[in-house]
């Protein structure tokens, strides 16, 4: 059995793929890189206002990241899964492109957003970063 992902590991790993620097995600967010460095190794928790920048700056569900920092938190929040469904998609993509650090990290053109913005409005989809993953597979699709 796959132990259940930490907090400071999913921060670590999106930060990896998005080849940023401790310093650099600090930078994007705000704080000092030895603040990243103990948030990653779960020596300190960050404040929501700190974590829903991470999610933006990262393009991670700040929903999930939410429930990695306060497991106990998704037994109290209300069910819905429908509608909370739909207002995470149309979120995503207020998310993604506001995000002018991943746009900018992955060299998205204007025509590359008006395309994704047709993605989205085809489905619903549920995080910025699967934007990034749809984008990837159209350019790989036309080389």
């Amino acid at each position: 059995m796959k132990p259940k992902p930490t907090l400071g590991a999913v921060i670590k790993e999106a930060r990896g793929s998005l080849a940023l620097t401790q310093r650099g995600l600090a930078a994007a967010v705000g704080v000092k890189a030895s603040h990243i460095a103990y948030i990653e190794s779960n020596q300190r928790k960050p404040g929501l206002p700190l974590l829903r920048k991470l999610a933006q700056v990262l393009a991670l569900d700040r929903r999930e990241l939410l429930f990695l920092l306060y497991p106990d938190a998704q037994f109290m929040i209300d069910g819905g899964a429908r509608s909370g469904a739909a207002t995470r998609g149309k979120n995503a993509w207020k998310e993604f492109t506001s995000n002018r650090v991943l746009l900018r990290r992955h060299g998205v053109t204007p025509g590359e957003l008006k395309v994704l913005k047709q993605v989205s409005l085809l489905e619903d989809v549920s995080s910025p970063k699967h934007f990034i993953f749809v984008l990837n597979a159209i350019r790989q699709a036309g080389a």
